[in-house]
């Protein structure tokens, strides 16, 4: 008897294919039938290699369950590829702003930061709400970590990239210098032993201490050791603005001397002095052989802390504030920039910067606010606010929607949100955060499919499924075929779409009815959560990437 079978179905097979009417039967976690009504359907080009696709077959075996799709759309699971989920499996183990938009593989250890090794592991444990001794002091290995996921038995699948940051923390701490030979080396030992754990890359996040303090040719060589394991470099690179050709460039050059291909995050263009050159960057990404993931909103989010440029760390802002002329620089490079610095306020000014976590009272509130309400320069109170609160984050609603559709209208840009998986209920609950967490995937099917047309349902499903599979090596995932892990969703494509703000950021999607997660029911509209079951209803697990 099968474990599952979702029956008259309109079928999204990843890949790009027209959709068809279907069934498809679960086995053991595993897709073991696809069975469709009528001739069969033409493959899309970018099926050529993924195997022949089920015959037709009216005869089916009986199943333990068997689900009516009534005409709904069946699509493999999505796969967010960027994500800062390293610690949900512990702190909000449902998943839910994840798994509720269908979800089921997120990859964490983005932007320079991860889990492992744990130098730097503080910050990330103050992202998410908790303690680094709430987690038994984090992980002796990345092997250690991906145990611990198991353990953990969270709702989705769990993936993870080896964060810069940590490395070069571990091996030089937080000191703004160049590493040494023998440093470089120490890190790219522990980047061997991650990636032989199972980590699909690395990642850098160069607007961040102390990934900023490193220069392109520290980078890459310790870039150098992805090539032979096969391992990806992500970049969240130094600039998303006025400086983002000069940003893209450095990316493409340290893969192309680690002999590896690059892959950047969150692609986009910020403030004034970037719009309107989304043509012209992508031009630069195809010609640099790069690949790159996108979150489809107009605001982004990251630590104030980022403002500041290397040489005036959140720790020493007291002591370089007392001297005038020291703090006239500062206030003039976080301002305007420095050579080689992007300001995240230059062009936009003060009033698209919102605080987000912070003192609860300045929360949902914009820096060019309250710093009028204090009779100050908005970068003042931005400086004693870091003092106050080192770990205040901000979104910025810089960008302009007709660059963020140009970049997503690009058949080979991945969907990815940049969020966290959190829950109502969970240690973020009170927290303002971007809504990208709980609606990123369905607000591209419903915004920018059904609404605003820019992209037809397949290709946008095939953005979110076998695209980044196939970019970070997650072989047998994001592609509705026989044999591949059962990571389903079924959905309405009429009714999909977003519901979360900026305002109301802890607000479910709609129209997202099923979702299977290794073969098993992992959430269902208007279905009974079994938390009681514990660990034992969560069905998601580590992945690890394959050997090259």
């Amino acid at each position: 008897m099968l474990d599952l079978l979702i029956q008259d179905a309109v079928i999204i097979d990843g890949m790009g294919s027209p959709p068809f009417e279907g069934s498809v039967a679960v086995d053991g976690g595993r897709i073991v039938r696809v069975g469709h009504r009528g001739p069969e359907p033409p493959a899309a080009p970018h099926a050529r290699e993924r195997g022949p696709r089920a015959a037709a077959a009216p005869q089916v075996a009986a199943a333990a369950r068997v689900i009516d799709a009534g005409g709904r759309a069946l699509a493999p699971g999505f796969i967010d590829v960027h994500t800062h989920s390293d610690l949900a499996p512990f702190t909000d183990p449902w998943m839910d702003s994840a798994l509720r938009q269908g979800v089921t593989t997120v990859v964490a250890g983005n932007c320079g930061g991860s889990a492992w090794p744990t130098a730097g592991l503080d910050g990330l444990a103050a992202m998410q709400q908790t303690d680094v001794a709430d987690l038994g002091g984090g992980w002796a290995t990345l092997d250690e970590y991906l145990s611990a996921v198991d353990a953990a038995r969270p709702a989705c699948n769990v993936a993870t990239l080896v964060g810069f940051g940590n490395l070069r923390a571990e091996v030089t701490g937080l000191q703004r210098r160049p590493a040494t030979v023998v440093e470089i080396a120490a890190m790219r030992t522990l980047l061997d032993d991650g990636l032989d754990a199972g980590a699909l890359g690395l990642s850098t996040g160069l607007i961040y201490v102390p990934d900023m303090y490193a220069d392109t040719s520290e980078i890459a060589a310790v870039a150098a050791g992805l090539a032979r394991h096969g391992g990806l470099y992500a970049s969240h690179m130094r600039a998303e603005g006025r400086l983002v050709f000069e940003a893209v460039r450095e990316t493409l050059a340290i893969g192309h001397a680690a002999g590896v291909r690059p892959h950047i995050s969150h692609l986009k263009l910020e403030g004034r002095f970037a719009w309107g050159r989304a043509d012209g960057l992508l031009a630069l990404v195809d010609e640099g052989g790069a690949t790159a993931d996108q979150y489809p909103y107009t605001a982004w989010e990251t630590d104030l802390s980022s403002f500041l440029p290397p040489w005036a760390p959140v720790s020493r802002l007291p002591e370089l504030l007392a001297d005038p002329s020291t703090k006239a620089r500062l206030a003039t490079a976080v301002e305007e920039g420095e050579e080689e610095l992007e300001s995240s306020v230059a062009g936009s000014g003060w009033e698209p910067i919102v605080v987000e976590t912070g003192p609860d009272e300045l929360a949902g509130r914009d820096l060019a606010t309250i710093a009028a309400g204090r009779g100050e320069e908005p970068v003042d109170t931005a400086l004693a606010l870091l003092i106050e609160h080192p770990a205040t984050v901000v979104s910025g609603h810089t960008m302009r929607e007709g660059d963020v559709r140009t970049i997503l209208a690009r058949p080979e840009i991945l969907v990815a949100s940049d969020g966290t998986a959190i829950s109502p209920e969970g240690p973020q609950a009170r927290t303002l955060v971007h809504p990208r967490s709980y609606g990123t995937f369905p607000r591209v099917l419903g915004r920018y499919v059904r609404e605003h047309p820019l992209l037809t349902l397949e290709s946008a499903v095939r953005k979110m499924t076998s695209l980044p599979a196939e970019t970070f090596g997650l072989t047998g995932r994001g592609i509705l075929t026989e044999g591949a892990a059962a990571d389903l969703v079924l959905f309405d494509p009429d009714g999909v779409g977003d519901r979360a703000t900026f305002a109301d950021p802890h607000a479910y999607a709609s129209g997202i009815d099923l979702v299977v997660v290794n073969g098993r029911v992992a959430w269902e509209a208007g279905g009974a959560v079994d938390t009681a079951a514990g660990r034992a209803g969560r069905p998601g697990r580590a992945l690890r990437r394959r050997r090259a």
